[in-house]
């Protein structure tokens, strides 16, 4: 039989950790986040490396209003919950990554979730209403959030498959794998049933 490495497991039990430890997550409900994987077409290591995908619009709005037409977003039941936000780390790209780089990229999304958790995402002041009007300054907060989450006594256990590369980690655990679910779509209300 086959081994492999569940990376979702893995990436879903360490988000639930941060989540638990760190006071700027603990409103992230883990179980109405799906954590999943995309394999990236392209083998250059510069591109997105995940991504939170919100499940509501602007204030956990389920219906929007855009150019006179109500629209709503495809449902996600993912264990028998519905899901209100899916993040998706792009495989291998995200994993040949710094454990620095990692880490940080894994905080970076999960500051993206609302802190009212109502599906829609973290929303800051001014026209870049998304990363406080510079990334490299929002990622320095991540690193510092990083650090601070590995210094409360993470366990090692949940972080370890961090530390390996794409190729390190199948000579390692064998074939990666992991939960996969295709990007919701916006609906026009006129066509839902």
């Amino acid at each position: 039989m086959a081994q492999h490495f569940d990376f979702c497991r893995a990436m879903t039990a360490l988000c639930e950790d941060i989540c638990r430890r760190h006071p700027e997550f603990r409103h992230v409900r883990m179980p109405e986040v799906p954590v999943t994987f995309s394999q990236t077409r392209s083998p250059v290591e510069w591109g997105v490396q995940a991504r939170l995908t919100p499940l509501r619009f602007e204030g956990g709005a389920s219906v929007e209003r855009r150019r006179g037409r109500l629209w709503t977003v495809q449902r996600v039941t993912h264990q028998g919950r519905e899901a209100l936000y899916i993040l998706t780390f792009f495989l291998p790209r995200f994993l040949n990554l710094s454990f620095e780089e990692k880490m940080i990229t894994v905080f970076h999304e999960l500051y993206h979730i609302s802190p009212q958790f109502n599906g829609d995402i973290r929303r800051f002041g001014g026209a870049c209403y998304m990363h406080t009007g510079s990334q490299k300054g929002y990622d320095r907060q991540m690193a510092v959030f990083a650090k601070e989450y590995l210094q409360s006594q993470a366990p090692e256990d949940l972080v370890r498959f961090l530390r390996f590369s794409f190729p390190e980690l199948q000579a390692h655990c064998g074939h990666v794998v992991g939960l996969r679910i295709a990007i919701p779509r916006l609906i026009p209300m006129d066509k839902v049933a």
